[in-house]
């Protein structure tokens, strides 16, 4: 193993010199730094953890609480690149993460209990149940913590702007021409209710009325669901034109009624879905969604909790939102056109 005393032999520069550059201190020139870096990697270096440890009084790790409230969380197809693009961004920080559970080994403990076990540096909280009394002991404990989709007071936020993200989707499939637009969302979250508020403020802001019919509940990860609730859609005397699904999964079980109907997308009825997963471009037609920014929802995340590791008391309470965009797809009919 390469040690930091040759490496700075190799650099021709000081053993306080290669400290300085590998935790990025001001006093030294970004040259240098860079100099010095590419050296290192060049050599194979790797600072002792322990002696990093001893140093800093940091362990250089981040617990992470990752679940949904239902624990489906990490079985979704969007929710995990998140958590990858968090790990790539913390990692280039030269941190780890530790997932943080209840048990360990044989022994059972709280959240806060296993953070302290194993000497988290701070705690990101993802699409957890936040009414948990050992998740807001967490959140209330003198941790630094980073909450994500979730706003609590005192504490610093990640969100996607679910509001702007169904604003802008419903006013693309109106400026197609669509009126009648129905919407099936996920069953009742937080988040659920930001996407259906957003859906009928943006409906009543464009003029156009929602029959209670048009609006149906379903499941993030129950494309069945979604197939049955689609078939009554189209059952209806007066059916929508377009379909709003509440992500992008859970619109495979819409194309699937929609097909056992012998109906074709766009022509007979317009989808759209949410996230904007990689499957939608290879659904046939490719599917109109709101692509929300996996990758920089989880460099936000990793620049607030270790901003907040590095600077205790110093970083600001923060509310960051994330927007999405429209990724138009071939599965909203142009109505518009003669």
């Amino acid at each position: 193993m390469v040690s930091i005393k040759e490496l700075a032999q190799r650099c021709g520069v000081s053993v306080a010199t290669v400290s300085k550059a590998l935790n990025d201190k001001s006093d030294i020139g970004e040259e240098t730094k860079k100099r010095i870096r590419e050296i290192a990697d060049e050599m194979g270096y790797f600072p002792n953890a322990s002696a990093r440890t001893l140093r800093s009084k940091r362990s250089y790790s981040i617990g992470v609480l990752f679940g949904g409230d239902r624990g489906t969380a990490l079985t979704d197809e969007f929710f995990p690149k998140v958590l990858n693009a968090f790990k790539l961004a913390v990692e280039k920080r030269g941190y780890e993460i530790i997932f943080i559970n209840k048990e360990v080994g044989s022994h059972t403990m709280t959240y806060l209990e296993h953070c302290r076990y194993r000497g988290v540096d701070g705690v990101v909280l993802a699409y957890t149940y936040y009414r948990d009394p050992e998740v807001i002991e967490l959140i209330r404990s003198e941790l630094p913590v980073v909450t994500v989709d979730r706003i609590f007071e005192e504490k610093t936020s990640v969100c996607f702007d679910y509001e702007k993200g169904i604003r802008d989707l419903v006013t693309y499939i109106y400026e197609k021409g669509h009126r009648k637009i129905a919407y099936i969302h996920g069953e009742n979250s937080k988040i659920t209710t930001k996407r259906v508020d957003s859906f009928y403020e943006t409906m009543k802001h464009l003029g156009l009325s929602v029959p209670d019919t048009y609006v149906r509940e379903g499941g993030y990860l129950d494309f069945r669901k979604a197939g049955q609730l689609t078939k009554a859609l189209l059952d209806l005397p007066d059916p929508p034109t377009c379909i709003i699904y509440p992500n992008d999964f859970s619109a495979l079980g819409g194309i699937g009624a929609i097909h056992d109907r012998k109906l074709t997308i766009p022509e007979d009825i317009s989808i759209a879905g949410y996230d904007g997963i990689p499957l939608a471009k290879a659904m046939s037609p490719e599917l109109t969604t709101l692509k929300q920014d996996s990758e920089k929802m989880g460099e936000a995340i990793a620049e607030r909790i270790t901003a907040l590791i590095e600077n205790p008391g110093k970083e600001p309470i923060k509310r960051i939102m994330i927007s999405g965009k429209v990724s138009c797809g071939n599965s909203v009919k142009n109505r518009n056109r003669g």
